[in-house]
Formats: structure tokens, C-alpha cells, sequence
């Protein structure tokens, strides 16, 4: 049975299970039901994103060290797949629309470079500041681990209220001596782009 996990809690992938290797991470998330009768509800979350779908993105920040270093650690929409091949995202979900998972990305423990002490997946609106659209007109939004064969061994339902920020840590994969751990972390910032995320990890 899946883990459920709750902000900030860690566990173990590996120390209990040394067989694993393959994982698939899925990322989702709902946008808010706009209002039918096009009244105030409609002109907040209609009107405040220019009509536009909310377009969240799902990338991984490889870090060393806890640190960013440079622009080839980082997978997302423009760069599927890390320079080791151990990190392959599955390609980019303009409208979130749909049940279940809305953006994935395969991970393969065993190719991590080394050099690698810590994965981060995160999630940002792209162009939210631009268009007014924040987390706080997400519903429902989610990250999963499941094993090579689809069963899930975690998931974490993000219930904070993320109102004005359009970034997104949703959790992290790292290093514990030779095991791999992964952690719910939940944190929100407010950022223009994806660019801005990765500064914060320099």
C-alpha cells in the first residue's frame, strides 16, 4: 500500500527495498472550477488569466552539493532528458487537463551521476505573473512515486494554500550514504520564471 505523506516527512527507497531502481514520478494538479454564470468567481479566475489556461510546468533540478551549477542540470519541456540519461521527462502538458497524472518523468537510480547528491521537482505557471495566474487557482495538485511496474509507493496530496506564488518545490529525491530518500517538501515562491527557481538554488 502507498504511503501517504504529510509536509516535510522523509522515507526510505532503497534501504528497504535494494532491488529498486526504476522509479516514475507523477506530477498533477487541477485548475480551479470557474464559475458558469460568468459572474465575480468567472472574472477572478477567468478574467485574472486573460481567459488563458493555467499552464504548470514539471521540471527537475539536478543539484550538487545542494547547488545548482549550470544550465545542463536542469530537465524540463525544452531539455527532456539529464546529460546522464538517468532523468527523462515525458514531455510537456499545456492544460492539466484530464484524471491521473499530467506530467511524469522517468527516473533511473543507478545513472545518476555521483556527482549528483540531490533531485528536486518542481512546478511552475509558466508566464503566471504575466497572465495573474497563481497556485491559488490549483486544485487537487499532487506528486507520486510508483516502482518499475506501476504500483505507487508515495504519494503526497499538496493541500497549502499557495494563493500568490507560482512556484513550486513538490518534493526531492537525495543521497543518505548509499541510499536514495525521498522527501515531501510543499514550499511555494513567487517567481517569473523557471530561471528565477534555479537562482535560488546557487
Amino acid at each position: 500500500m502507498a504511503i501517504n505523506l504529510s509536509k516535510g516527512q522523509k522515507i526510505d527507497l532503497t534501504k528497504s527495498n535494494p532491488t529498486l531502481n526504476n522509479l516514475t514520478v507523477g506530477l498533477g494538479w487541477d485548475e480551479v472550477a470557474k464559475s458558469g454564470g460568468g459572474g465575480l468567481l468567472s472574472g477572478l479566475f477567468g478574467g485574472g488569466s486573460k481567459g488563458q489556461a493555467i499552464d504548470c510546468d514539471a521540471s527537475v533540478i539536478l543539484l550538487q552539493n545542494d547547488r545548482f551549477v549550470g544550465k545542463k542540470d536542469v530537465v524540463y519541456f525544452g531539455n527532456l532528458k539529464s546529460a546522464d540519461g538517468a532523468i527523462v521527462h515525458q514531455g510537456d502538458n499545456l492544460t492539466g487537463e484530464g484524471e491521473g497524472d499530467d506530467e511524469v518523468i522517468k527516473v533511473s537510480l543507478n545513472k545518476i551521476d555521483s556527482k549528483y547528491n540531490k533531485i528536486v521537482f518542481v512546478v511552475n505557471i509558466y508566464q503566471g505573473q504575466k497572465r495573474g495566474q497563481d497556485f491559488g487557482m490549483i486544485q487537487n495538485a499532487f506528486i507520486r512515486i510508483m516502482d518499475d511496474s506501476g504500483v505507487e509507493i508515495a504519494r503526497y496530496n499538496l493541500t497549502d494554500n499557495y494563493q500568490g506564488l507560482t512556484g513550486l518545490v513538490a518534493g526531492e529525491l537525495y543521497r543518505h550514504e548509499n541510499e536514495w530518500k525521498f522527501a515531501a517538501i510543499g514550499s511555494g515562491m513567487n517567481v517569473a520564471s523557471l530561471t528565477q527557481m534555479l537562482e535560488s538554488y546557487r
